[in-house]
């Protein structure tokens, strides 16, 4: 079911901002925003920035009413400090959440988070993300409604039916920056796993129809994109990207609404992990104790995603 036939916007192909490149060595910048004049007429891997098209101030900030509910940030980019952008605002116009050991970092990863996860905590999680990875971070926010609202949302996207904001706003940044001729490197964590596999998909069908690829060649154009998930709830991912996904056995997220647990079972004939994925399983705490926690489990088994692929957890 393509995007235009569930009834979401079609954005168009105007190239956008660099994510930055996805591997952690041999990185090439995604600047954030400098308030220089040296800006001037600047060009950022060869797309000009929203100052350097004369633009004073970036127009897609967001600014939320006084008391709004997490809701209304649900699908807005994030940046450094918790500040919200409008989906389509330049990626470098987006200032970035940066390790603290490394605040001259790079590569960028675009994170989305899981449920029950309001702005203040996609927030904490953006930092240690950064801290984490040693790379840049910005985020695309899922907002929170409440565990019940939560599931509803999530049982929709695993049937793919609906439209989620920030499902729609990662497709378009993926489908953009891949037109464009970048790379991009994306974490999923939980429900934000299963948000990150829906997107895929549906830039998949954009590439096949929209732009006549064959299978072959969505496949080639994808292979730009490096995909981590953490606890993810998506059981099938599309071939191309180079994944890696991180599993507790002790998580019942991933092992019984995800790829599973180790060990084979009749449900893996349903689950597809993507072809050549990585995915490392490990036994940690159990549904009590933090067997699902990002920052306190699954970012304590996260290696460099090179080293990942290459099978050395």
């Amino acid at each position: 079911m393509s995007t235009i036939e569930r009834g979401r916007p079609v954005v168009g192909t105007t190239p956008r901002t660099p994510v930055g490149r996805t591997s952690e060595v041999n990185t090439v910048a995604t600047p954030a925003v400098q308030p220089s004049a040296a800006r001037a007429n600047a060009v950022v891997d060869g797309f000009e920035s929203g100052k350097a098209r004369g633009t004073a101030t970036v127009a897609g900030v967001f600014t939320a009413p006084p008391g709004s509910k997490d809701k209304v940030y649900d699908g807005k980019l994030v940046g450094a400090g918790g500040q919200t952008f409008e989906p389509g605002t330049p990626l470098s116009d987006i200032p970035a959440f940066t390790p603290k050991n490394n605040p001259n970092a790079t590569a960028t990863v675009i994170y989305t988070n899981g449920m029950r996860t309001d702005l203040a905590k996609q927030t904490a999680e953006l930092q240690a993300l950064a801290d984490t990875t040693g790379m840049r971070t910005i985020g695309i926010h899922n907002s929170t409604q409440g565990t019940v609202a939560d599931l509803f949302q999530a049982v929709k996207d695993k049937l793919d039916k609906g439209t989620n904001p920030a499902v729609d706003t990662l497709a378009d940044t993926v489908y953009n920056e891949l037109k464009a001729g970048r790379d991009v490197h994306l974490v999923g964590y939980s429900q934000g796993g299963l948000i990150t596999s829906r997107a895929l998909s549906d830039v998949a069908r954009r590439l096949r129809i929209e732009d006549g690829m064959t299978k072959e060649q969505v496949e080639q154009t994808m292979s730009k994109l490096n995909v981590e998930t953490f606890a993810a709830a998506a059981c099938t991912y599309p071939d191309g990207p180079n994944y890696v996904h991180y599993i507790n056995n002790r998580d019942a997220v991933p092992t019984l609404f995800g790829l599973g647990g180790k060990g084979w079972s009749p449900a893996d004939m349903l689950r597809h992990a993507g072809k050549g994925a990585q995915v490392h399983y490990f036994s940690e705490d159990t549904v009590f104790s933090g067997a699902h926690s990002l920052v306190g489990t699954y970012l304590n088994h996260r290696v460099p995603f090179e080293q990942a692929r290459a099978g050395q957890f």
